[in-house]
């Protein structure tokens, strides 16, 4: 059903030879760079009327590719893929940011691993490991019961927790699972191994049935149905994982009308993860779910940005900041962040709104950092 590759192959502009005569049919003149104009022109209308357009229309991918490509957009910008992401330690009891203090709604299931408050550790058993690439794996730990859900809610994440014999205090990390929240017996994480990152390192050792302590749920952004009417998610490398859990909640409720556009960053194609589940949905929600790629070194024939994330490409992309209930999500390494929106200051604090979203127009209001 959802054979339709992602990473269409867009037809380069004919360089149209055939000549005629101009009005007043003396001067012989060609028409390629007339016409390229005219096609780059259009592309970019395509991919401006995307971001403009409600939710009810309808639009062609290829066509936003093409205008894409034909724009040049993506190559130049700023360095941060190489930048190892140093994860902020989250000690338990850590201050939350405003959206992250929030308790978890009435709603958890009765059924739900993990309830917040005074809960404490859990020990998961690890019940299988799937490599996704060179240096991620998809890992899935059994719940303490069979008919168990996690009782996250979106958008959320758990603390992970790990000693080493070594070591004189425990390593806790935050992550994002990446399964359903309604799932049974069972909670998937995709996870990227750090060179020296004691958790990432421990969690890729790991063997089925070895076991790891959970805690939570962190609330971060909590989202209700329809909450904004266009959402924009900028992310780079696992920095993908919170974004991949609004999209979830968002086409998972038929409820939810709400418009996506994500912008995701990589080194190769190789590193875009999830990227079978994005291609399924834009299948599904042509009208409503756009995915823009930008790679630091993209393969040949490679159609999409090239480079990093740059002011023109989410100018071009992005819902503009006039409208009236739009946000903008962002979550990756430390130089995505300083470059897009600046980083926040602490759990408690989002820090001011600068870099790129600043200079587009954006007010902090319109921004959340992960």
């Amino acid at each position: 059903m959802f054979g339709r590759h992602l990473f269409r192959t867009v037809q380069p502009i004919k360089q149209v030879s055939q000549p005629r005569y101009s009005h007043y049919g003396a001067k012989l003149i060609t028409t390629s760079v007339m016409v390229a104009r005219e096609l780059r022109l259009l592309n970019l209308q395509n991919v401006r009327r995307y971001a403009t357009e409600g939710s009810s229309n309808s639009g062609s991918n290829t066509a936003i590719y093409g205008g894409l490509a034909a724009l040049g957009i993506g190559g130049g910008g700023y360095y941060y893929y190489t930048q190892q992401q140093k994860p902020h330690i989250a000690e338990p009891g850590a201050p939350k940011s405003k959206d992250e203090g929030q308790t978890i709604p009435s709603s958890t299931p009765k059924n739900a691993a993990f309830t917040g408050s005074d809960q404490g550790f859990i020990s998961l058993k690890l019940e299988s490991v799937e490599k996704i690439n060179h240096n991620t794996k998809k890992f899935r730990f059994a719940l303490p019961n069979k008919d168990d859900v996690s009782g996250l809610q979106i958008a959320s994440a758990l603390l992970s927790k790990y000693q080493g014999p070594e070591m004189e205090k425990p390593v806790i990390r935050p992550y994002t699972p990446t399964s359903d929240e309604d799932a049974s017996g069972y909670i998937d994480f995709v996870i990227k191994r750090y060179p020296n990152g004691p958790m990432s390192e421990h969690i890729h050792a790991m063997e089925p049935p070895q076991r790891l302590d959970f805690k939570g749920p962190i609330p971060k952004y909590p989202w209700t149905a329809n909450k904004h009417d266009h959402i924009a998610l900028i992310a780079g490398g696992t920095g993908i994982t919170p974004m991949y859990q609004l999209i979830r909640g968002i086409f998972n409720n038929a409820s939810d009308k709400s418009k996506v556009t994500l912008v995701f960053g990589n080194l190769t194609e190789e590193d875009i993860l999830l990227k079978h589940e994005f291609e399924d949905l834009e299948n599904t929600y042509p009208q409503r779910f756009r995915a823009f790629y930008v790679l630091d070194t993209p393969p040949d024939g490679w159609t999409q940005g090239k480079g990093h994330i740059t002011k023109e490409l989410l100018k071009t992309v992005l819902p503009e900041p006039k409208e009236e209930n739009v946000k903008v999500f962002v979550c990756g390494p430390p130089g995505l962040y300083k470059a897009i929106s600046g980083a926040k200051k602490s759990p408690a604090d989002q820090g001011e709104l600068s870099g790129m979203l600043k200079e587009l127009g954006y007010s902090k209001d319109q921004v959340y950092k992960f």
